[in-house]
This record gives C-alpha cells, sequence and structure tokens, in this order.
C-alpha cells in the first residue's frame, strides 16, 4: 500500500458476474462511498436492460455516478473521469473508502491513466492514406508506421486499418510518435493509489448460461416496454448513444420489425456474451490487476459463490487498513 497516497479499491468483472452484490456486501460492513463505473447506468430510465440495481437497493446502498443523464445525452470517458475523481475526492474527505464498481474498462483507464490530448481527424489526410492502401494494402503502411514508431506498430495488427490510420494520422498532425503521446496523459492514479481487483469466472460456459437466464428474467421484467417508454420521449433518437447499448440495440430492432420476438432474445444474449469475452480479454492485458476467482453452481447460476464471502473478508481488511 502506497501510504502517501489515499487508496481507492476497483472492483472490475465481466457482465453478470456479481460485481454489485459484492459492493454492497462491502457496504453493509463498513463506511464506503460506491461510485459506479457503467456507461449505461448513467442514463436515467434505462433500468432493466442494464440490471441496474433497484430504487430500494440505490436507497439503501447509494451508488454515485448512476442516473445522471438523460438518455438522449452523451456521457463521455472524459466527463466520467471527471466526475470520479470528485467522487473520490468528496469520500475521502467523508472518511470513506471510495469503491469504484463496474465492467466499463475504457472508464476505468480514462481515470486511472487519463486521457490523451489528441487532435481530430483529418479527412482529407485520410482519404489520401485510403487510396494508399487501396493500391498497396495495410501491411505496407503499417511497415511504415514500425519505421517511424516501432513501438506503435507493434501494438497493431498489420491489417487493422482503423488503428493503422490514425496512428498514422496522428504523426501527421502531431509530429509525434502516437507512443509517447499516451505519456502526456494525466490520469488519477498520480493522485490516489488504485488497488484493482477482477472478479473472474472459473468456468466462462457457466456465466454465459448466466447472462442468458438474466436476459430472460429482463424480459419477463419489462425490458421491451421499458425501451417503447425511452421511444416515447420527446428528445428521443435511435441512434443516441445510450441505446447502442448491449440488449436495447436488438430491442429497437425488434421493435422495428426487423427480427421476431425470439431472434431478439438469442441476439441479445448472443451480444451480451460477446461483450463479456471482450471485457475478460481487456483484463487480462490490464496490469496490476488482482484476480478473483468464481465458481458458479452450473444449476443455480444466480446463487451466489462461495468465494464471495472470503474475497468480502479479504476487502474489509483491507478497507480497515485504509481508513
Amino acid at each position: 500500500m502506497n501510504d502517501s497516497k489515499p487508496s481507492v479499491i476497483c472492483l472490475m468483472g465481466p457482465t453478470a458476474i456479481g460485481k454489485t452484490e459484492l459492493a454492497m456486501r462491502l457496504a453493509d460492513a463498513c463506511p464506503v462511498r460506491l461510485i459506479s463505473v457503467d456507461s449505461a447506468l448513467v442514463y436515467r430510465g434505462m433500468d432493466i436492460g442494464t440490471a441496474k440495481p433497484s430504487p430500494s437497493e440505490l436507497t439503501r446502498y447509494p451508488h454515485q455516478l448512476i442516473d445522471v443523464r438523460d438518455h438522449w445525452d452523451t456521457y463521455t470517458a472524459a466527463d466520467f473521469a471527471k466526475d470520479a475523481k470528485r467522487e473520490i475526492e468528496q469520500a475521502i474527505k467523508a472518511g470513506e473508502t471510495p469503491i469504484l464498481v463496474g465492467g466499463t474498462m475504457l472508464y476505468f483507464k480514462a481515470l486511472i491513466e487519463g486521457l490523451s490530448p489528441l487532435p481530430g481527424a483529418d479527412e482529407s489526410f485520410r482519404k489520401k492514406l485510403e487510396e494508399r492502401a487501396a493500391r498497396e494494402g495495410w501491411p505496407v503502411l503499417h511497415a511504415e508506421l514500425a519505421r517511424v514508431d516501432r513501438k506503435a506498430a507493434e501494438a497493431i495488427h498489420p491489417n487493422h486499418s482503423h488503428r493503422i490510420e490514425r496512428a498514422l494520422e496522428l504523426i501527421h498532425l502531431t509530429g509525434e510518435k502516437p507512443s509517447e503521446l499516451k505519456n502526456k496523459r494525466q490520469g488519477a492514479s498520480e493522485l490516489f493509489d488504485f488497488h484493482q481487483y477482477a472478479l473472474v469466472p472459473n468456468d466462462r460456459l457457466v456465466l454465459h448460461k448466466r447472462i442468458n437466464a438474466r436476459l430472460l428474467d429482463m424480459v419477463e421484467q419489462g425490458f421491451v416496454e421499458e425501451v417503447q417508454q425511452l421511444r416515447s420521449a420527446a428528445l428521443h433518437r435511435d441512434d443516441c448513444p445510450a441505446m447502442r447499448a448491449v440488449g436495447y440495440r436488438q430491442c429497437i430492432d425488434y421493435l422495428n420489425g426487423g427480427v421476431d420476438r425470439a431472434s431478439f432474445i438469442s441476439s441479445a444474449q448472443a451480444a451480451t456474451r460477446q461483450l463479456c469475452k471482450r471485457q475478460l480479454t481487456w483484463l487480462r492485458s490490464w496490469s496490476e490487476l488482482k484476480t478473483l476467482p468464481l465458481s458458479f453452481n452450473p444449476s443455480k447460476p444466480f446463487e451466489s459463490p462461495q468465494e464471495i464471502r472470503q474475497i468480502v473478508v479479504l476487502l474489509l481488511k483491507f478497507c480497515e487498513k485504509s481508513s
């Protein structure tokens, strides 16, 4: 533990793993401030499809940064980093342990590491790159990037056109190496000591079963009706950022007649499993992360794993030390 900086606990993990339950158990036992790290929970009215804690749970276990925007508004990673920093500071001032809980990895990254002050797109330069790629192929442009910034090129696949294009564009616009621009980020790790934990499944297939069952439960609770209500708002747009959330875009396709109900459910389940896969992939590359494996009962996927109690005990000891 770094005694020179206030301590912050991060509880990460894939969707449906049980992060919220763990956070609420910790709140039962010690003075903490729960800060949501979820790009969908920030929106008012998006309750069922996001598995948002119920009103009674939020009364008993207040979460900061839930319901802070209308669904037609935008909320960026930069917005989150600014708001989360404020909430952490207020928690520390109140003698509470800040606990960041959620699965939006970009938000964690924006807060802890900071965001690079990067310029916008140069459409004319991009057009020239795309014309060259059509003639010569993206691997040739990737090799060109490697000659200028080997470190940046090593992190990009030779056929990943968008990332190659952006890296070359940054060199063109700033005259600097993209890998070095990252060093200009100003993250909150300069101010706080982040202790990062990730709940991960011992068996991903059991977590998939949990995901599938949860989606069915959401539909039973009125997920489709929730989306219909959101669409009735005067400022609603089907293409607003909030409606890109997993499950919501599949539901809108169903409501627009693009698919039948069964296809909507199966596609929403599949999209959620894909989200889970992306989150786990991101976590595997995360530095300074302590993983906390969980074993779910295959026949009762919603039953709390036994390891939850052990994890609570572990984190409670940490909270006591940091207070």
